[in-house]
């Protein structure tokens, strides 16, 4: 079992950057793939980024590839995205996540956080 804990929330201007980190307790997350994902009001969530257990590949999603970058820290436990020139459609609760392979696919995740807010202004 393995707890996950988002934290970057913040409030930026489009074009700005901003950085989020998945903390992990419990079970080491290095025995996981990590994929972040996001939720806008009214839609489903939706696949951004994901990252193998050792950091040797990632997956983007189109709308992010490009402008965000995922990355991990097995010694910190701890998971990063960070999201450059950030945009109003990237406005949204950021969720990490934690399972055996990096997919995009929401619901092969078992372990979650609880969410972040991201929110874009002009």
């Amino acid at each position: 079992q393995v707890q996950l804990v988002e934290s970057g929330e913040g409030l930026v201007q489009a074009g700005e950057s901003l950085r989020l980190s998945c903390a992990a307790s419990g079970r080491s997350v290095s025995s996981y793939a990590v994929g972040w994902f996001r939720q806008a009001p009214g839609k489903k969530r939706e696949f951004v980024a994901a990252i193998t257990w050792e950091g040797v590949s990632t997956y983007y999603a189109d709308s992010v590839k490009g402008r965000f970058t995922i990355s991990r820290d097995n010694a910190k436990n701890t998971v990063y995205l960070q999201m450059n020139s950030l945009k109003l459609d990237d406005t949204a609760v950021y969720y990490c996540a934690a399972d055996l392979t990096a997919v995009a696919d929401p619901s092969k995740y078992r372990y979650w956080g609880q969410g972040t807010q991201v929110t874009v202004s002009s």
